[in-house]
């Protein structure tokens, strides 16, 4: 067989499907993720245990296979023929070759076409401060962060540089000079990526996902020091990012990092993208904003009582996920079954719906 034909095919398929992904295992159909369901290609061979290492090969290098071979799985991007680019995550299960592949687009949308809140517009005008879109993993994290990179990258001079393992979205340089630099390849880790940034006079940074204390730590320096600093996280809303972050530390020095927080955070985003009536996904979001009620809770540790600022201060911008989801409701958008799914408190949902 030849392995690269075969693999170019179903990354075919998979981008002409609109799939976000694709999964590739010994035992299974190749698989694609549309709109969030996975659907097996049935007309597609099951991958054997030497078909499924033959396709995992075909897209990497000499020094990439050693990394798998001696890491038991390895991250990259993958573009193939100028029609698509993957990021990829190669892995080993029951013994056997893996690999999953998520599709990112070749073009970058705007706010407005992701129909994201127009406040996220706000914090592309900003000139320092930390900003935080949050979520699950395949939400659209890194498909936000990317909106609001290029339209600053249209609209301002700045040196934007980013952070990523691997890079996934391009970006065309405009008025801003775009630094991108991926891990290993650019850098030799994210640690010593993150120590070189301040020196290479940057306007703007984005870090592709933050890790650890460390990655934090660099972030909210960053943002203090007159930076405007782009990252995401893996949590669920705005209370619990804030309770993750400062948790990340020891104990002595959660104190500090919560005045720190408190003194850059200018807003977070938290996403879901929920499936349509009609197909496709839609996102719900939280957004809130920290205005000085947020900054107090923050410093005095008591991130519990945000979800109710966020409740009552709509009229500055905020937004609550569950009237993201009855605004999405109400538009007949999508279906009460998934506003209760992906809604953190379906009872107070179904409060609100009532009401409005």
């Amino acid at each position: 067989m030849d392995y690269k034909q075969k693999l170019n095919d179903l990354l075919l398929a998979a981008a002409r499907q609109n799939a976000s992904d694709l999964h590739l295992a010994a035992g299974r159909h190749p698989t694609l993720r549309i709109d969030g369901v996975l659907i097996p290609l049935q007309k597609e061979l099951l991958v054997t245990s030497e078909v499924s290492e033959g396709l995992m090969f075909a897209m990497l290098t000499p020094e990439q296979k050693e990394t798998l071979l001696a890491e038991k799985e390895i991250d990259f991007s993958y573009s193939f023929e100028d029609k698509a680019r993957f990021r990829v995550n190669i892995f080993h299960q029951r013994g056997y070759l893996a690999a999953a592949l998520r599709l990112i687009s070749a073009q970058i949308k705007t706010v407005e076409e992701l129909n994201l809140p127009s406040v996220l517009h706000d914090f592309c005008k900003l000139s320092q401060g930390f900003v935080l879109v949050v979520g699950p993993a395949g939400h659209g994290k890194s498909t936000t962060l990317a909106a609001m990179i290029d339209e600053i990258n249209h609209s301002r001079t700045d040196h934007i540089i980013t952070i990523e393992d691997p890079i996934e979205y391009i970006f065309t340089q405009d008025k801003s000079i775009v630094s991108q630099r991926e891990v290993k390849s650019d850098t030799l880790n994210f640690h010593k990526g993150l120590e070189s940034l301040l020196r290479q006079d940057p306007d703007v940074i984005m870090i592709g996902e933050m890790r650890d204390k460390e990655s934090m730590a660099t972030a909210m320096t960053a943002a203090e020091t007159g930076h405007l600093v782009f990252s995401t996280l893996h949590t669920n809303s705005a209370s619990q990012t804030i309770d993750r972050i400062i948790d990340s530390f020891p104990v002595e020095q959660q104190g500090q990092i919560s005045s720190q927080l408190a003194a850059t955070l200018v807003g977070i985003v938290s996403e879901r993208l929920i499936p349509k009536i009609d197909g496709g996904r839609v996102p719900a979001c939280e957004i809130m904003l920290t205005n000085p009620a947020v900054r107090n809770l923050i410093r005095e540790r008591k991130s519990y009582q945000i979800d109710l600022v966020i409740e009552t201060s709509v009229q500055e911008g905020m937004m609550t996920l569950n009237r993201s989801l009855v605004y999405l409701l109400k538009k007949k958008e999508i279906s009460l079954e998934n506003a209760e799914l992906y809604s953190l408190s379906p009872s107070e949902l179904r409060i609100l719906l009532e009401r409005s």
